[in-house]
């Protein structure tokens, strides 16, 4: 199944300039729907190719795009887990590779969506209200890219829960995953086989920490300020 990627043609005069560069007509694109994800509900993994620039690059669109769809780059989020086929010694042996490393990359999307369920339970339980944000963009920094376009946002504490990946080719198998918890400056990334209860509690002590330390810190700046200043003062 092909799927064309559209580009936005409404770019400023930079972006523009690149496209009169590319050859559109060196890129192909290959699509995976991923449906019945209790978190996600869907997504879809679009593997892209440029023959003109030499590159194969992996993207994932929330939502069941089929055959003939557009999709716009805002909506795509760059994923680092590419496929490598270089090493298959003809068409079939490609087309081999081609099918384990997508199994692979499913796979990883499935668990993490999996988890990412038990997660929104646990925020649900100890933080409150929680928001199934499904969108490229995210409300806080990523400490690792990201696998999958879903994220948990618990609106009360600010609290972010994302998964997370590592960067490696698909040849080299499972990519590490993990769940990135984010709060405004703190962020920590837990395996994904841990309790998500118990990660939950642990992120929240984390915060308070950095929460306290700040606040010494603050206090400690301001103390060195006044001391200058009565210095300043008696001269």
């Amino acid at each position: 199944m092909q799927d064309e990627v559209n580009e936005d043609r409404s770019g400023d005069a930079e972006e523009l300039l690149k496209r009169a560069l590319l050859d559109a007509a060196s890129a192909v694109s290959v699509s995976l729907r991923i449906d019945g994800l209790p978190v996600s509900e869907a997504v879809t993994v679009i593997f892209y190719a440029r023959r003109d620039l030499g590159t194969l690059q992996t993207y994932l669109t929330p939502g069941s795009r089929g055959a003939g769809a557009s999709v716009s780059p805002a909506e795509l989020l760059r994923v680092p887990c590419d496929l490598d086929l270089a090493d298959a010694a003809d068409r079939g042996e490609a087309q081999r590779l081609y099918a384990e490393q997508a199994r692979t990359l499913r796979d990883a999307v499935l668990g993490a969506d999996v988890v990412l369920e038990l997660w929104r339970e646990a925020l649900l339980e100890l933080l409150g209200k929680v928001v199934i944000r499904t969108s490229v963009e995210l409300p806080a920094r990523s400490p690792l890219p990201r696998l999958m376009p879903t994220a948990l946002v618990a609106p009360e504490s600010g609290v972010v829960v994302t998964p997370v990946c590592n960067a490696r080719t698909l040849a080299a198998g499972q990519p590490p995953v993990g769940i990135a918890c984010i709060q405004q400056e703190v962020a920590h990334v837990y395996p994904l086989a841990e309790d998500p209860e118990g990660c939950v509690i642990d992120f929240m002590e984390r915060s308070s920490r950095h929460a306290r330390d700040l606040a010494d810190q603050i206090a400690h700046q301001e103390a060195s300020v006044e001391r200058f200043l009565e210095l300043s003062d008696a001269a």
